[in-house]
């Protein structure tokens, strides 16, 4: 007699449904470069599926079922959609990315001219909250009504040539439009950036690079100026090849962007407070004070945007610390008189102090910009002190001269 009980019978769409599901959260939280790794993730997919199939011992599926429904889990959990061509490793051309409200994706690359360009994609709603969930998931992150504003950092991966990325979701609830969710990444750079190529961008000529390395080998103290997206911190990594190899630095960043091809380096990032948590933040400021405990002999800042780091950094670079950092200012002046303001904001700290503390921390500021079009560099001036109240530069290049004039200040 038959033993009706072993019997498996097709699947019915529902239990495919709910072995979709089962194997969906069974990978959840995976980092992003299992989600880029097309191979290892159609692997997990594939092992999640037969596992979830123990759940359904009367069920019976032939191979190409089971690959239907690894192709369904796969573009659950890897559900980048509209982003996948858009991310290393399938691009790099992009150093932001950012959708709209109305449901529409624009681009700004590397090589145009810093504007948004709408990149004609109309992704659906479904696929873009999916992607939007691939992109929070691994960090413990989800954009809701509850928490309708996310900031989420995604990690560098070197097999995938990405430099990581930061995340800013709103949801509908505070973006009025279509429904869509408003997403902007800026992407950070795969790898690091050599000083040969600022050459072959056309930032500087190579004789000038040549002396802006020696300059900082020589312990003079650099700021880098500029605006929204100009390169700051990609001429700030390429200056960083200046540092001698066994010299001993501690970058403090918000968040981690350089890449330094030296072996002695301490990293530390800024994090905002963890949600519903008494944790406090850790801010650059806090980074710059415990940096100085740590032992370096250069001291890079990704980017100074807050009056208290700008100070506890001018304190440190006042003491025999070697330097790198960026600010957000249209020229030498402006970067004085911004700085006056946030310190004096921020710590109370009058504007004569802060201009005596410009001139003493500083040797050396360096203007990047657009021209013609392209990112390049717009001037290199010395910090020259004080002189009737205000602080002095003195230029040592502009765009056209072949060779940057020669330094009075020195240091040991």
């Amino acid at each position: 007699m038959a033993n009706w009980s072993n019997v498996q019978a097709p699947a019915n769409p529902a239990q495919i449904d709910q072995l979709v599901e089962q194997a969906t959260r069974a990978l959840g939280g995976l980092p992003l470069s299992i989600l880029r790794n097309r191979r290892e993730l159609g692997t997990r997919a594939d092992q999640a599926v037969r596992d979830a199939l123990r759940s359904f011992p009367a069920v019976n599926l032939s191979s190409m079922q089971i690959q239907h429904i690894v192709s369904q889990v796969i573009a659950r959990v890897g559900g980048l959609g509209f982003l996948d061509a858009l991310l290393p490793p399938n691009s790099n051309e992009f150093t932001d990315l950012a959708l709209n409200a109305d449901g529409r994706v624009w681009g700004r690359r590397k090589a145009g001219t810093g504007k948004f360009e709408d990149l004609g994609l109309r992704p659906s709603k479904d696929e873009v909250w999916r992607a939007l969930e691939a992109l929070l998931a691994p960090e413990g992150r989800a954009c809701s009504e509850s928490t309708p504003s996310v900031d989420v950092k995604l990690p560098r991966d070197q097999e995938l040539n990405f430099g990581g990325a930061r995340i800013k979701a709103i949801h509908p609830a505070l973006a009025p439009g279509a429904g869509y969710p408003v997403l902007a990444l800026r992407l950070f750079e795969g790898a690091p950036v050599t000083p040969d190529r600022l050459v072959r961008w056309g930032v500087f000529p190579e004789a000038v690079v040549d002396s802006l390395l020696e300059a900082v080998s020589n312990r003079l103290r650099v700021l880098v100026l500029g605006g929204t997206s100009t390169g700051k911190t990609t001429l700030l990594s390429a200056l960083c090849h200046g540092v001698p190899a066994d010299e001993r630095i501690v970058k403090i960043e918000d968040p981690e962007e350089i890449w330094l091809p030296h072996p002695n380096v301490v990293t530390l990032e800024a994090r905002p407070a963890p949600p519903g948590s008494s944790v406090p933040p850790y801010e650059v400021k806090d980074g710059v004070d415990d940096a100085m405990r740590l032992a370096p002999a250069y001291l890079i800042v990704g980017e100074v945007r807050k009056g208290d780091a700008a100070l506890a950094l001018f304190r440190a670079l006042m003491s025999d610390h070697a330097g790198l950092t960026t600010f957000h200012a249209s020229h030498p002046e402006h970067a004085v008189k911004r700085l006056s303001i946030i310190m004096w904001g921020d710590t109370q700290t009058p504007q004569a102090a802060v201009k005596e503390l410009f001139a003493e921390a500083l040797d050396l500021v360096i203007q990047i910009g657009w021209r013609g079009g392209r990112r390049t560099a717009l001037g290199v001036w010395e910090v020259a002190g004080i002189a009737g109240g205000d602080v002095k530069f003195r230029p040592l290049w502009q765009p056209g001269d072949a060779q940057l004039q020669p330094l009075h200040r020195q240091r040991d």
